[in-house]
């Protein structure tokens, strides 16, 4: 295995534990009724409905699931 490979594949493997981590923190869309009356109207219509945690969650599970996109392309690039 190249270093280039090796490297590849642990910055892989690092980037899968991050966005498995950030799944894992989000929570659920299927709440009920209650979570969504109780806590998640304010989140919703509120001014910092950007600044809210799930918010940058959100965002945050974007930009490393397209990372884990773009490395697993390159590892199997260079898997060749």
């Amino acid at each position: 295995m190249t270093d280039a490979r090796l490297a590849a594949t642990i910055v892989l493997v690092i980037v899968e534990l991050v966005l498995i981590g950030i799944v894992l923190l989000q929570s659920g869309k299927t709440s009920g009724l209650s979570g969504t009356i109780a806590g998640g109207a304010e989140s919703f219509f509120g001014k910092n409905k950007a600044r809210s945690f799930e918010a940058k969650l959100n965002k945050l599970t974007k930009y490393v699931a397209a990372a884990f996109i773009i490395l697993a392309v390159v590892v199997a690039f260079l898997q060749r």
